[in-house]
């Protein structure tokens, strides 16, 4: 197949001649009557019931829908039986195609086989089938294959026959055995309704989430129905059951006979029923011959056509296109097919005996052991193309465009036709349409070159469509290719997305077509281009031929610039196929700790996935890595591993300083950490309630200090302890609670309810230095207001912090007479401020002029009043002039 750059691509059909039209070509080629002209009109490839034999009869709406037979492939298979002897079923969509052969065996020697094609009939899978005995056969909307046994277990196959699941349809099923199954898609996902041997139906809506429904039982019921089918009504899938002539409807609660209107009253059963793709329209074939077409609903009835065979027949299908106003389904016996629409004639075509029907959105597909066929109702722009005597604005532009080539003036004439209607922007809208619904590259590139010769002649055409179409039809014959085998229709592709289709691609393993794809279409990075490469790596690590690092480096360098993907679900996909090595050396590509981490640890390699948290800085990382080793490890490895990573032991000592204080001992004890163990034993010091636990803790925490050979700290505890029991013996002598109070605290508390005496044996025991004492004395005396011991504790030695201090408490306690008392013991330094304290202002000036200090005379200067001292102003400035001048 050529690339998706080289035009619209080639679709080859089969391994024998691919370069063969695809068109069974079904009326003669109508020739001008040009002697000069060689050229044929096109062959309109339309079947109709009665021929156009005049202009206006061609112009009439034909009573029957107008159908082609394209023929898709030569399939690729060697069947030597061909289909008879097989379960078979296709997904739609051009989805590949099972096959159980020898699936009626009942010999164990002999088991069957079941194998997976592409459309073209091309090998995706084959194994022999080692399970119970399959009913059904069936492909989910992802392309999974269902295996329906006879217990009633469905088997899960991906379509390269990799096992997935299974599931139980229930113990009702697995009692009574499967009679017949039918795989149903829904709005809700893929379906399974099941007819027991108990001829009760059951029933899974999306077997993604299975939920079990037991319809109720059809009355008059002796074995089973004739036919029956799965309808999606009202958001709830239903079962629509025939008895004889008798119709019913199961649902969730109730069994409701209903009536087909207009049923022609010559039947006395009907023996088989299809319901349309999109489950909005209900085909009826009875035992007369007659196809009843109605809505699902069976409110309306669209036609009635007798078939005139009698004999029940292998299948039955709808053939409509979306959007289309005329019904057509198709009927198919050993050999023959026919199509019925509105009116009463019927079109034939002869089929291989083995032939299958396969509904589709726009059509039905024809698998054969040899053939692989398209049978659709005609688009629209493709019937007004080519239809025999066409006059509409598509068939005058290709027949203008084909007049252009061959440098004819007749291109003028058709064109000026076109004009003159004002219907060229229709004709190149037509051609472009048409296109999208041919398979054929050639047809499609005669229209798409009519279509953009008719844009020339048009100023204001949006080329949106165009460019739009040429870039679909490019993708669908690259996917249609003999080797590919999705045989998509535009109609399909539009409903399906360019994402389903990637997908697709992807679970086939074709991997460069899925990205060129991408590509072309210019899909965003992380949908397309990103998302295949994902899965490509996915896939290539779990291939056991080449080595680790072969692997690692051909992953690493394809998505060295692919954005949004995580080399950590690689890796957990290496890991899963018991490929650990390779998935820590993919790890390695991983940027982010948080995802590189779990893995590692679910692959048992703490070690690595404890120093990748470290290197990580994450805290709260490293913090689950330990906690995960704590479990996992015994107490001793545990301890071992972190003592050869100080950042992770830092961290679980600051957890367990919170939560684990017995796991920090052991700690300290194996590192011998004797100044934390006393550490340890102070705390938990504090947090006793009886003073001797208290006490026999601070004595462990001084045996501790004086291992680690810390005095300090030692004789600090010591202090303490002597603290304690000090404060106790007061507490037992004169009633004051001062257990647990610090020095300062105690002192104070002791100057504050007058036990001097005790205060200064506490003072003179603990060495406290004498600043502070007299500090802690002065206040409590002051808060007190007992002027009198203030002033002998005053006059008792010399203060050693000066009697400043004296002022300053009297003032603050607004006692400005014992301030006074004071000012006289104040440093000369000091005089000012204790004479301004009071409010002494001749003493302060005094002083200051004594003292000739230039700034101590602007602050009183400061303090003096313009209108009361005006003198001692004039006399302040005097001196401080004098001063300067100094």
């Amino acid at each position: 197949m050529t690339t998706l750059e080289d035009g619209t691509g080639v679709c080859s059909k089969g391994p024998g001649n691919r370069e063969r039209s695809s068109l069974r070509l079904q009326q003669a080629f109508i020739t001008q009557n040009e002697a000069d002209s060689s050229v044929t009109v096109w062959q309109s490839h339309l079947i109709c019931l009665n021929f156009f034999k005049t202009s206006s009869q061609a112009r009439r709406r034909p009573c029957f829908s107008l159908n082609r037979k394209i023929e898709l492939y030569e399939m690729g298979w060697n069947l030597k039986d061909g289909l008879r002897e097989c379960l078979v079923a296709a997904a739609p969509y051009g989805g590949p195609i099972s096959l159980l052969k020898g699936h009626n065996r009942r010999s164990p020697s002999a088991r069957p086989q079941l194998e997976i094609y592409s459309s073209s009939g091309l090998p995706l899978a084959s194994f022999p089938w080692k399970s119970g005995v399959v009913k059904q056969l069936g492909w989910t909307v992802s392309d999974d294959l269902l295996c329906v046994q006879e217990d009633g277990t469905v088997l899960v196959y991906d379509l390269l026959g990799g096992f997935k699941r299974h599931f139980s349809m229930g113990n009702e099923v697995s009692q009574s055995q499967v009679l017949e199954t039918k795989i149903f898609h829904s709005p809700y996902g893929t379906g399974v309704a099941i007819l027991t041997g108990a001829l009760r139906f059951t029933l899974a809506t999306n077997i993604d989430d299975i939920k079990l429904r037991r319809l109720p039982e059809v009355p008059g019921l002796q074995g089973a129905p004739s036919c029956w089918a799965v309808l999606t009504q009202d958001r709830q899938s239903k079962v629509l059951v025939a008895n004889g002539s008798h119709l019913f409807i199961l649902d969730n609660t109730a069994c409701t006979p209903v009536t087909p209107p207009g049923l022609s009253p010559q039947a006395s059963s009907i023996v088989h029923m299809c319901v349309s793709f999109s489950y909005k329209y209900l085909a009826l074939l009875t035992d007369s011959g007659h196809v009843w077409m109605g809505t699902s609903n069976l409110k309306e009835k669209l036609s009635e056509v007798d078939t005139k065979i009698k004999t029940p027949p292998k299948q039955m299908a709808w053939c409509r296109r979306p959007k289309s106003q005329q019904p057509s389904a198709v009927v198919m016996w050993d050999g023959l097919l026919i199509v019925v629409g509105e009116c009463k004639e019927t079109i034939q075509y002869h089929l291989d005996d083995d032939s299958i029907l396969v509904p589709e959105l726009d059509g039905v597909r024809i698998i054969s052991g040899t053939h692989h066929e398209l049978l659709q109702e005609v688009p629209g722009a493709c019937e007004e193309i080519f239809k025999i005597a066409s006059m509409a604005p598509g068939a005058l532009l290709l027949e203008a465009h084909k007049e252009y080539e061959k440098e004819s003036q007749k291109a003028d004439e058709y064109l000026r036709e076109i004009k003159e209607q004002s219907l060229l922007s229709e004709a190149v809208r037509q051609c472009v349409e048409a296109a999208g619904h041919e398979h054929e590259p050639e047809t499609q590139k005669t229209l798409l070159r009519a279509a953009s010769f008719g844009k020339c002649f048009l100023s204001n055409f949006p080329p949106e469509q165009f460019v739009s179409m040429c870039r679909d039809l490019r993708v669908l014959n690259a996917v249609r290719d003999y080797t590919v085998g999705i045989p998509l229709t535009h109609t399909q592709f539009k409903q399906m997305t360019v994402q389903v289709l990637i997908d697709r691609l992807v679970y086939r393993k074709l991997y460069p077509l899925a990205i060129e794809i991408c590509r072309y279409l210019k899909t965003p990075e992380y949908q397309g281009v990103s998302r295949v490469l994902k899965h490509w790596a996915c896939y290539k690590v779990q291939q056991k031929e080449e080595s680790d690092e072969v692997i690692a480096k051909a992953v690493s360098v394809k998505l060295a610039d692919a954005a949004g993907i995580f080399y950590s679900e690689i890796a957990t996909k290496a890991y899963e196929s018991g490929r650990t090595e390779l998935a820590i050396k993919l790890l390695e590509f991983e940027p982010r700790s948080g995802e590189q981490v779990p893995l590692l640890l679910k692959m048992k390699k703490s070690p690595l996935a404890l120093s990748k948290a470290i290197e990580s800085g994450d805290t709260d990382l490293v913090y689950t890595v330990v906690m995960y080793l704590k479990n996992e490890l015994n107490r001793g490895d545990f301890f071992m591993m972190l003592r050869n990573q100080p950042v992770a032991l830092s961290l679980y000592k600051q957890f367990c300083k919170h939560q684990e204080q017995d796991t920090l001992k052991d700690l300290f004890n194996q590192d011998d950490d004797h100044e934390e163990l006393g550490n340890l034993y102070v705390k938990a010091s504090y947090k006793e309630q009886r003073l001797e636990a208290r006490i026999a803790l601070l004595q462990s925490a001084v045996d501790e200090y004086y291992k680690a050979k810390n005095e300090f700290s030692a004789k600090t505890t010591e202090d303490e302890m002597r603290l304690l029991r000090f404060q106790r013996k007061l507490e037992e002598e004169k009633g004051e609670l001062l257990v647990g109070f610090s020095l300062h605290d105690t002192m104070t508390t002791l100057l504050s309810v007058g036990l001097h005496k005790h205060a200064e044996q506490l003072y003179k025991d603990f060495r406290v230095p004498d600043k502070r004492f007299w500090w802690l004395k002065l206040k409590s005396l002051a808060e007190k207001e007992d002027w009198e011991e203030l002033e002998k504790f005053g006059k008792s030695k010399k203060s050693p912090i000066g009697y400043l201090p004296f002022v300053e408490v009297c003032i603050k306690h607004h006692n400005k007479y014992e301030a006074k008392k004071y000012v006289s013991k104040v440093t000369p330094e000091q005089k000012v401020k204790a004479h301004l304290a009071v409010g002494d202002m001749e003493g302060a000036a005094e002083a200051a002029i004594e003292r000739r200090n230039e700034s101590e005379i602007s602050t009183v200067l400061s303090r003096c009043s313009a209108t009361t001292d005006h003198l001692l102003m004039e006399r302040l400035n005097r001196a401080k002039a004098t001063a300067v001048k100094k």
